[in-house]
Parts: C-alpha cells; sequence; structure tokens
C-alpha cells in the first residue's frame, strides 16, 4: 500500500522543517529567537608621531626669544657708557617680544633732537616689556611700532611689537637698542630702563633656540644697586 509511505514522508518533513525552527500547524512555536545586538568595538588610541610631539613639546616650553627676527642680525659685545647692546639689521626688519608680558611703556612719538643731552628721547620709538619672569626687556630706535601695542597689553614671545629703524638718538643707522633691567619704576626711570646688566650671553643662547635667562643676574643688580644706574 502506497498511504504509510505517503504520511512517512509528511512525517519526516514535519521533522525536518521543525528542526529549522518553523512549527507545524499542529504543534506551537516554542524555540525563542536570538537578537544579536551592536557590541562597541575598543577604538585604538592614535598617539602623534614623534616630530609632531616634539614640536608641542618645544613651543611649550619656549620662554625667550631672539629680539630681531632676521637670520642676518649682528650685534656688539660692547656698548658706550653702560650694560647695553645694540642690534643691527635692515630698516623694518621685525622686532618681537623676547617674552611673554606685560608692556610697561611705550613712545610712538620721536621727540628726540640733534645736540640733545643723554634722556629719555634718546630711544626714539620704543617698547619696553616686563617679562612674566620679572624682568623688564627694551628695545628703542625703532622705525614703527604695531598696530595694537599699547601700554597694559599683553604679548606673547616672539610676537611682532615692530620694526628695526634709526629714530632718537641713532646716529641714522638702523639697529635695535636692547636692554635688560629690573622693572623699578616701570616707566620714566630711563637710566635703568635703557639697561644695567649685559646682554650678550642671553642674546646668543636665544639665537641659538637656547633658553637662559636674565632673572638672577637682574635680582642680583638690584640687591646690589637698588634702582641707581
Amino acid at each position: 500500500m502506497r498511504v504509510p509511505r505517503i504520511l512517512s514522508g509528511l512525517t519526516i518533513a514535519a521533522v525536518l522543517l521543525t528542526g529549522y525552527g518553523i512549527a507545524s500547524a499542529a504543534e506551537p512555536a516554542t524555540q525563542s529567537v536570538a537578537v544579536v545586538t551592536d557590541v562597541a568595538l575598543p577604538v585604538p588610541t592614535v598617539k602623534p608621531t614623534s616630530a609632531i610631539a616634539a614640536i608641542k613639546a618645544a613651543t611649550a616650553t619656549k620662554k625667550y626669544a631672539f629680539p630681531v627676527a632676521v637670520k642676518n642680525a649682528s650685534w656688539h659685545n660692547t656698548h658706550s657708557g653702560y650694560p647695553a647692546t645694540d642690534i643691527f639689521a635692515a630698516c623694518g626688519s621685525k622686532v618681537v617680544a623676547t617674552t611673554t608680558g606685560v608692556v610697561l611703556e611705550i613712545s610712538l612719538k620721536d621727540k628726540f633732537k640733534k645736540g640733545m643731552k643723554d634722556g629719555p628721547y634718546n630711544g626714539g620709538l620704543f617698547v619696553s616689556i616686563l617679562g612674566d619672569d620679572g624682568v623688564r626687556y627694551y628695545g628703542s630706535h625703532l622705525q614703527s611700532v604695531t598696530t595694537g601695542i599699547k601700554k597694559g597689553v599683553r604679548v606673547k614671545v616672539g610676537q611682532q611689537i615692530g620694526k628695526v629703524g634709526h629714530t632718537g638718538n641713532a646716529s641714522g643707522v638702523c639697529h635695535l637698542h636692547y636692554g635688560i633691567s629690573p622693572s623699578c619704576a616701570k616707566v620714566g626711570d630711563w637710566k635703568v630702563r635703557r639697561g644695567v646688566i649685559w646682554p650678550y650671553s642671553y642674546l646668543a643662547s636665544w639665537r641659538k633656540g637656547g633658553q637662559k635667562s636674565a632673572v638672577s643676574a637682574v635680582k642680583a643688580w638690584q640687591k646690589k644697586h637698588g634702582c641707581k644706574a
């Protein structure tokens, strides 16, 4: 008889369907369906290259900059009358802040007249900055002072503050008169402001990217002399 064979075939089919999770009409589904959810995979941390890290480190630690931003600037290891230096560069060369700090005093007008004795007008156009290190940095004979640079403004190391010129008692020669001193009266004390310690070793360091500080030398001078130059 063929009937039993047909029934057995249907039975096999039902078993196979049930195995695949499909219920027969006579049997309700009892299998649960597993739901796959998104799994958060760890994101790899990308570290900066050693070159980028080195640049960031150098920028973060840089405290001092050579005050004239040209490669061919030169200066003398002597100065007439008092400790300071003249940095020679072409007129219009960029003058920058030696260090981060606050502008103490500026001159925007050349009041020097030929034949004047030494005095507050010798420097012509100038900018003096009180660094965050407590030292005053002075640059004079400027051709111009950068727009926005005025008393009380904060400046960052390497920020342009003016251009090399020959205003004041500069004998017509383009250069930056550069002086380092304690802040003392902060403004008007031109004899101290123009420079009281020799800048040469600091300039040599900054020119090469070094970070030699004048803080100790300035403190020692002030302890010995007060604010009398």
